[in-house]
């Protein structure tokens, strides 16, 4: 197997670098060892692989299907290589992190600080920002989203559950009423926080079914934060993830209404463009997240 490895590996080499001579000077290897590797294989495989002159090295049409398929097997045997060496090393190195910036200064944070007290050879770039932030284009590692759907064009998993609450101030709903069904919201004053998806068109969920209410109110926000200091002043109802939500539940500010209409399945994920190989120090953040939030839920 090793020397099947060797030949494949000599073939793209040579044809990469344009040439034997280049190849050889390129890695090391001679040149007879590396012609005697290419032609070992196509006396292997039955078939020529190289048209071969004194000028230039082309492929044959068996040759070029060859070439891609090999190109891709070593690239894979490759990354798998780089996975395994490291696993076994501390992570270490930067790494950039994006999330909510509520979620992150209220939930998120200290997660992130045991992380960096576990593997103090990581340096973090720790981006709070609610904007969306394109992973690829400015070099983010990871970022950890609130969502029910990962981007196609990235991977994602899953790192704890999530809901959110509707709720309403005493003061509110004293004047207003209680809402019994989310149609009725159409009719009341609503806070909306345009980051949230769908910003003033709120989903729930009747008998399976999504269903999306449009609503409108006094007050458009682009704070989580600010929609619930507006709620509760009586200004409206108001959508909230849980984490914000649950403080002023407790403390009788907010009286949570349509419990049994909010959507389930939205979920934090750790998200990150796709690549085969992914770096020891992402892949420790991400294990390291999943299991602190299985052991401090998110309310």
């Amino acid at each position: 197997m090793t020397q099947d490895i060797s030949r494949i590996r000599a073939f793209v080499q040579v044809f990469d670098a344009g040439g034997f001579s280049a190849a050889a000077r390129q890695h090391g290897r001679s040149k007879a060892l590396l012609s005697k590797y290419v032609t070992d294989l196509e006396d292997y495989l039955g078939v020529r692989l190289m048209n071969r002159t004194t000028r230039r090295l082309s492929l044959t049409e068996a040759g070029e299907a060859y070439y891609r398929e090999a190109s891709s097997l070593l690239q894979q045997l490759d990354d798998l290589d780089a996975t395994i060496a490291d696993q076994q090393t501390e992570p270490r190195g930067m790494l950039r992190v994006s999330a909510p910036r509520n979620f992150g200064e209220s939930t998120l944070a200290p997660a992130i600080f045991a992380y960096l007290a576990k593997y103090p050879r990581v340096t973090l770039d720790l981006r709070l920002e609610d904007r969306y932030v394109d992973l690829v284009d400015e070099g983010i590692d990871v970022a950890l989203r609130i969502s029910t759907l990962a981007d196609s064009s990235l991977i994602a998993r899953k790192i704890a559950d999530m809901h959110v609450v509707v709720g309403g101030a005493p003061s509110l709903i004293s004047r207003v009423g209680t809402p019994r069904h989310p149609e009725d919201l159409r009719h009341l004053p609503c806070i909306v926080d345009v980051n949230l998806q769908g910003q003033s068109n709120w989903r729930f969920t009747e008998e399976g079914k999504t269903i999306s209410v449009p609503v409108g109110g006094p007050l458009r926000v682009n704070s989580p934060l600010a929609a619930r200091t507006a709620a509760i002043m009586g200004l409206g109802f108001v959508v909230l993830p849980s984490y914000l939500a649950e403080p002023a539940v407790i403390r009788g500010e907010l009286v949570p209404v349509l419990a049994n209409y909010l959507p389930t399945g939205q979920t934090l994920q750790a998200v990150y463009p796709h690549r085969r190989h992914l770096a020891g120090k992402v892949r420790a953040l991400i294990d390291h997240l999943v299991e602190w939030f299985a052991t401090h839920p998110i309310h």
